[in-house]
């Protein structure tokens, strides 16, 4: 399998057609695409259920910082051939049938297959704000296991490339991430 990990948006549909939007982490492998979502998740749960998911290839980073920090409410457009949607602001999407499943405990495999792909809009390029939105975006994910001191290393040396690059998609996504990590501090120095 191909090591290299590629930062998409996944959005899947419960049963009941209510529809999640997640970021997550996927590899490439031949015509397949790999995901390996936690366990419990909701985005597990409903690619287990309904037998699908759209992956959303996009440069809009609010949509990684928002999800990380509680906006989950994306515009979405109906997916092409499969039960699901698509971000409406994806550049393009692939939309996916679960063929295999390997399980485990925390992070089971699906191995999906393409049913259709979409291009909405040309690649221009990332910034390097953008860059540092998705990796800020990874760190607020994981705030409860990494260190506050690790977190501002990492923090202060991404702001470089806000300051320099960002445009206020950017700037706003920033504010979310360092919103969230104050929260996640407040809440930490609480009594019990």
């Amino acid at each position: 399998m191909n090591d290299m990990i590629f930062e998409t948006v996944v959005t899947t549909v419960s049963p009941e057609g209510v529809p999640h939007v997640a970021p997550m982490g996927v590899r490439y492998q031949d015509e397949h695409v790999v995901l390996m979502p936690f366990k419990p998740s909701t985005t597990h749960e409903n690619i287990i259920a309904t037998q699908y998911a759209v992956l959303n290839l996009l440069t809009d980073t609010r949509v990684f910082a928002g999800c990380v920090t509680g906006r989950k409410q994306w515009p979405l457009v109906p997916a092409d051939k499969v039960k699901g949607s698509r971000l409406a602001s994806a550049l393009g999407h692939i939309e996916l049938h679960l063929e295999r499943r390997r399980d485990d405990p925390q992070r089971p495999v699906l191995q999906m297959a393409r049913v259709h792909e979409g291009l909405h809009a040309p690649f221009m390029g990332f910034n390097r704000a953008q860059a540092a939105v998705v990796e800020g975006a990874v760190l607020v994910s994981r705030l409860h296991m990494l260190s506050a001191e690790k977190v501002d290393s990492e923090m202060a040396y991404l702001q470089i490339a806000i300051d320099k690059t960002a445009g206020s998609a950017e700037r706003e996504a920033w504010s979310w991430l360092r919103e969230a990590i104050a929260k996640h501090r407040a809440k930490v120095a609480e009594p019990s």
